[in-house]
């Protein structure tokens, strides 16, 4: 306790720098996540993607970071055991940021497309179980956060399947490609448009002190949705207008492909967003654990609101890692798994980011990296096992299996090392 009192602005500024460190390896790691799918398909340069993703990602971590953080903090140990040693939370906590931030940055440094959820959840339980004992690990909410990483690959890969059928019965396999094209795109515009625009109205907004009831929240949705797909409309109007060309043969099938192009551009922004507000959980939750206890002299409080810097300090973090290392990664997802063009591309964004959304506004932290994954394989799988390298999936997969326990044994290591340095646990 004397140490709180005594070293807490210390202990804080400590915790925060490796907050940092994780938000860094989340932006290096998850941007794949956001992007990859964008840049693999060519309807987005590198530089491109990183712009766009720098400003969504910042937004949505900033706006609508907020619900899934208690999650993280609450949901996978049991804080009241650290009661009689709430420095051991502090410390234990801190470790878990340094160790999964370490692992991250590894990863990314390998190009290996790892779950930065997996990272932070197996470091939080590996310094639980060594500092308190089994005991302190809520595993009835670590199953349900296991199963959600069966759940949500499913979840996108269907309806990454539903979208990439739906695009190729309505336009590739007609006819006229790109008449088609021209009539559904907005379409596509509308549904993606409504998919970011709720969860910001629904659940960012409230940070900045707008608060609309779900009837307001879906009719702002819809208005918005609407003028975006309008604006589509005439877009994809007048830059096809001369075209005259509308046959099933190459240059048509190229014509509606720049159209998915334009279109993908939207749905990036809808990923980087919903991305940005998931996954900054994973570094500011144990980082709110450690303010909130350090604040309340020890005591280990049941709700506690976010410190204002904190939320800003994670995306700023993302953004530098994305930056720097994300584009390792980026080309493993965005070309390893499948050949992707802008609507393959487009059809896996738009359903890992409505599942992400989905997630996000439930609060349960789910894997975007297995969310993406999923819907990617969904295209895939859409047009025959023989599109998928197997090779590629098999060796992802494996990385994620490690994930979980590498992220428990760097946390034991770092646990055990703060331990000796400043003489904290049993």
């Amino acid at each position: 306790m004397d140490i709180l009192a005594n070293y807490g602005t210390t202990l804080i500024l400590i915790a925060a720098f490796f907050g940092f460190l994780m938000a860094i390896g989340i932006g290096a790691n998850d941007v794949a996540n956001a992007m990859g799918t964008s840049v693999g398909s060519k309807a987005l340069t590198v530089k491109q993607a990183i712009i766009i993703a720098m400003i969504f990602e910042f937004a949505g971590a900033y706006l609508a970071g907020g619900e899934v953080t208690d999650t993280i903090r609450k949901g996978v140990i049991d804080t009241s055991l650290f009661a009689s040693q709430p420095e051991v939370l502090v410390y234990g906590m801190r470790s878990a940021l340094v160790a999964a931030g370490t692992w991250l940055l590894l990863a990314s440094y390998m190009g290996w497309p790892v779950s930065t959820t997996h990272s932070i959840i197996g470091a939080i339980i590996g310094f639980a179980c060594v500092a308190v004992g089994t005991e302190a690990v809520d595993w009835s909410s670590v199953q349900g956060i296991v199963g959600s990483w069966l759940i949500t690959p499913l979840i996108s890969g269907i309806f990454a399947y539903m979208i990439f059928i739906s695009a190729q019965r309505l336009i590739f396999d007609t006819d006229k490609p790109l008449m088609n094209a021209k009539r559904f795109v907005p379409v596509y515009m509308f549904i993606t448009t409504m998919v970011i625009a709720l969860v910001t109205i629904k659940k960012g907004l409230k940070h900045v002190g707008l608060h609309l009831s779900n009837g307001e929240a879906w009719v702002a949705s819809a208005g918005i949705s609407a003028l975006v797909m309008v604006g589509g409309y005439m877009y994809i109007s007048r830059k096809f207008a001369n075209t005259v060309n509308d046959e099933k043969d190459s240059r048509g099938f190229t014509g509606v492909e720049s159209i998915f192009s334009t279109l993908m551009v939207i749905t990036a922004c809808a990923m980087a967003f919903a991305h940005g507000s998931n996954d900054v959980a994973n570094a500011i939750g144990p980082l709110s654990a450690v303010v909130s206890t350090v604040e309340h002299m020890g005591e280990i409080t049941a709700k506690s609101t976010i410190a204002w810097w904190i939320l800003p300090l994670g995306g700023i973090g993302i953004v530098v890692g994305l930056a720097t290392l994300g584009h390792k990664v980026m080309a493993t997802v965005g070309t390893g798994i499948t050949e992707l063009t802008p609507s393959r591309g487009f059809a896996a964004q738009l359903a890992t980011a409505s599942t992400v959304v989905l997630a996000s506004g439930t609060g349960l932290p789910i894997s975007t990296t297995q969310t993406l994954v999923g819907a990617v394989l969904g295209v895939g799988f859409a047009r025959g096992i023989g599109a998928l390298n197997l090779g590629v999936v098999r060796n992802i997969v494996a990385s994620w299996v490690v994930t979980l326990p590498a992220g428990a044994l760097l946390a034991v290591v770092f646990y055990y090392g703060m331990q000796a340095l400043f003489g904290i646990g049993a």
